[in-house]
């Protein structure tokens, strides 16, 4: 499982050119799933996300939690693109990417999991939706995780 996480301004999801979703500060969250993840990956991910301190405290520095800003709204979106694989040629692979009967399941248990943690509801695009996101990144600050990774380092 990969997660880009963006500390934003605000963020949004079109669909169709008709708003679905937007916050203001907190993070955006790109989510990538694939077959051999599990509810540990969700788990790790999420408590990672919501104790991640890369909000500015008092002094300016990134010190803070999204629990403990004000507001600190969180907007996850699927994005299949991140599990591409582009060691061959030139056109990316997504072999890697799971199909809908076991991603989208893994999403909505990382949106509930992650909401749960947070306490409060996060927003979310629709799986499978060909969406237009709209950012305006803070800092820039993006983060870049994979589950398969947390014991590497």
């Amino acid at each position: 499982m990969r997660v880009v996480i963006q500390r934003v301004k605000q963020a949004s999801v079109d669909i169709d050119g008709c708003r679905h979703a937007e916050i203001k500060a907190g993070l955006l969250v790109l989510l990538g799933i694939e077959d051999r993840d599990t509810d540990a990956d969700i788990d790790y991910l999420c408590h990672k996300i919501v104790a991640m301190r890369i909000f500015d405290d008092e002094q300016g520095v990134m010190n803070l939690p999204v629990t403990q800003t004000d507001g600190g709204e969180v907007l996850v979106v699927s994005q299949f693109t991140l599990m591409a694989s582009t060691r061959k040629g030139n056109r990316p692979s997504y072999i890697r990417a799971s199909k809908p009967d076991f991603a989208v399941p893994m999403y909505e248990r990382f949106c509930s999991m992650l909401s749960q943690l947070l306490g409060r509801p996060v927003q979310t695009g629709v799986f499978g939706a060909d969406m237009q996101v709209g950012l305006v990144n803070d800092g820039p600050v993006t983060i870049i995780m994979d589950s398969q990774l947390r014991d590497a380092f």
